[in-house]
Formats: C-alpha cells, structure tokens, sequence
C-alpha cells in the first residue's frame, strides 16, 4: 500500500489533544487493511518523524483507529502544528 493510501485522516478529540501533550502520540484513522507495520512505515515517509510504537484498534463505527507514539526527539505538538490541529 502506498503511504498516501494507508493514512486516512487525523483524529481531533478533546482526548487526542490530551494525548499528544501528555504521551507525545498522534491519533489517526487508517485503512482498515492496513498492519501496524504498514501504518508506521506510512507516518515516517509522509510526515518525516521516527515512529516508536503503533496501537490500533476498531471503533464501534468500524474504522480502524492508531495511536502513533513519537519519538522524543520529534514531539507530537510540532507535528500536530503542521497538521493544522493546534
């Protein structure tokens, strides 16, 4: 899969926000096919940040959300900044 089709879209939640302040992690919805391995490898190409950990789950809508955990040398606040979220 191609990076661009892998990402859907960001998260913005009252809670997403919490979590880039506090955990340093970035909340998407990706494509439902797509591996955790898929999923890191697409947010390092696109956004060009190290990736340390990929959670994911199904929501109840069936969308597949990540919890993408940043390294700390890349904060999740700056690219949040980039994305448009703060």
């Amino acid at each position: 899969m191609k990076p661009s089709e892998v990402i859907k879209r960001v998260v913005i939640t009252q809670d997403a926000v919490s979590l880039i302040e506090k955990e340093n992690k970035l909340t998407f919805i990706v494509d439902s096919r797509a591996s955790k391995k898929d999923i890191k490898r697409a947010i390092e190409e696109l956004y060009d940040v190290k990736v340390i950990k990929v959670n994911t789950m199904i929501t109840p809508l069936g969308e597949k959300k990540a919890y993408v955990k940043l390294s700390p040398e890349t904060p999740a606040s700056e690219l949040a900044i980039k994305l448009g979220i703060f």
